[in-house]
């Protein structure tokens, strides 16, 4: 099987990925450091800032992809057909499409964040672990959408993605557990 670009330097997966690597790792023991300090109760009612400063990325987001993609009509970047059915008359540059996918991707994973909130502003189950751990994932996020956008080089993108669902999982682990098991 030949390289997807083989005039591009061979890079071996090790250097690829060690950045990224080092990156999970480092929010994993962060995770580790917040979830294993010392918790005290807080209100829940303090979840609310995380969920609004997702909604404000999300808009963000969404403000850029709009504005983004009426400028590439406007200069002729890309053709009107081409939103119709995103087939016909396709951009050329993949960085007219990066915050439609930003955005995409802000309504998958997010939509847990903003479910596991609700489920602890309900039951008012929050300590200040999960508070650090929700503001994490906002950072996370902001992370991602950023390296997205501007760069879009995928072992970075990766990396902060796959560690802001790790903390979310964390966080919905942790709930679970203090709901189910007092």
């Amino acid at each position: 099987m030949s390289p997807i670009n083989s005039a591009a330097p061979a890079i071996s997966l090790t250097q690829i990925y060690t950045a990224p690597g080092i990156i999970v790792g480092s929010a994993t023991a962060w995770l580790f450091w917040v979830v294993a300090g010392e918790h005290y109760a807080a209100r829940s009612e303090s979840l609310i800032a995380p969920m609004v400063a997702l909604f404000a990325l999300t808009a963000l987001v969404w403000l850029i992809m709009v504005i983004v993609r009426n400028l590439a009509v406007i200069r002729g970047y890309a053709s009107i057909r081409y939103f119709a059915d995103f087939k016909a008359d396709a951009p050329t540059d993949d960085r007219l499409e990066r915050p439609a996918r930003t955005f995409n991707n802000l309504m998958q994973v997010p939509t847990l964040f903003y479910v596991i909130c609700i489920l602890m502003l309900i039951a008012k189950e929050a300590d200040n672990a999960q508070i650090i751990l929700a503001w994490t994932f906002i950072v996370l996020r902001c992370f991602h959408a950023i390296i997205y956008m501007a760069v879009n080089w995928v072992p970075y993108r990766f990396a902060a993605w796959a560690s802001s669902c790790i903390t979310l999982g964390v966080i919905w682990f942790r709930f679970v557990a203090q709901t189910s098991f007092g």
